[in-house]
């Protein structure tokens, strides 16, 4: 466990700026509570949330304390563990989600909730584990809460429109989907349908063409 030792990462202390506005600075390693987990990061991801937090687009919501780490998406392995950790030992390989009010992913350590921290498997690599929470999370709970899929495929048949499929959450959305009793029907630009089509969609669109415009495949629910 790194103890004193302070760790690089990059933060920004004001709304706006974009790439530039990020600074490398050296900040103490933090130490996990005791419902965490101390992470020796491996791979981080971004997604659109942690621009507009940096734009201050989502300050009525989410108001930062600066400087702020941003990044929430993280893979690496357990160094550490609070006194309450039971799920968790020092060499675990992990996908975690850290939240927004701390973030903390664009640096060599993070600390995250025990409750936010899964194992990940062997054949997933750490940059594929570091793509799944937020992406993964909102393809999910469209599915399951606004769809109604149950991805037991104990429900009824259903056709699916899923656009933007070749993206974060449309590709993880395909094949959730195809886990339930559904037809699914993507759209994508012309150069990811072969891609879509590998993930189990059962037609493919080109957003471009006049078929992808009309949507006319019969009874979607759409996400």
């Amino acid at each position: 466990m790194p103890g004193n030792r302070t760790m690089h990462a990059l933060h920004y202390d004001t709304y706006g700026g974009g790439p530039a506005g990020l600074k490398d600075f050296d900040v103490p390693v933090p130490s996990p509570k005791k419902d965490e987990v101390l992470l020796k990061l491996e791979a981080t991801s971004l997604n659109p949330a942690d621009w507009k937090l940096q734009k201050g687009m989502l300050r009525p919501f989410l108001p930062r304390k600066f400087p702020y780490i941003p990044a929430t998406d993280v893979a690496g392995e357990v160094i550490g563990v609070g006194s309450e950790v039971k799920d968790f030992k020092a060499g675990d390989k992990v996908v975690a989600f850290l939240t927004p009010f701390t973030g903390g992913g664009l640096a060599e350590f993070a600390v995250a909730k025990e409750s936010l921290t899964v194992r990940r498997p062997s054949e997933v690599s750490a940059a594929e584990g570091a793509g799944l929470p937020v992406a993964g999370l909102t393809a999910h709970q469209a599915l399951t809460q606004s769809a109604g899929i149950k991805l037991d495929e104990s429900g009824k048949e259903i056709n699916i429109l899923i656009t933007a499929a070749s993206g974060g959450v449309g590709h993880y959305a395909v094949q959730l989907a195809k886990l339930g009793n559904t037809h699914v029907t993507a759209t994508c630009g012309a150069r990811n349908i072969e891609f879509v089509k590998s993930l189990g969609a059962d037609e493919v669109l080109d957003y471009k063409t006049p078929d992808g415009a009309a949507l006319k495949s019969p009874g979607w629910s759409k996400i």
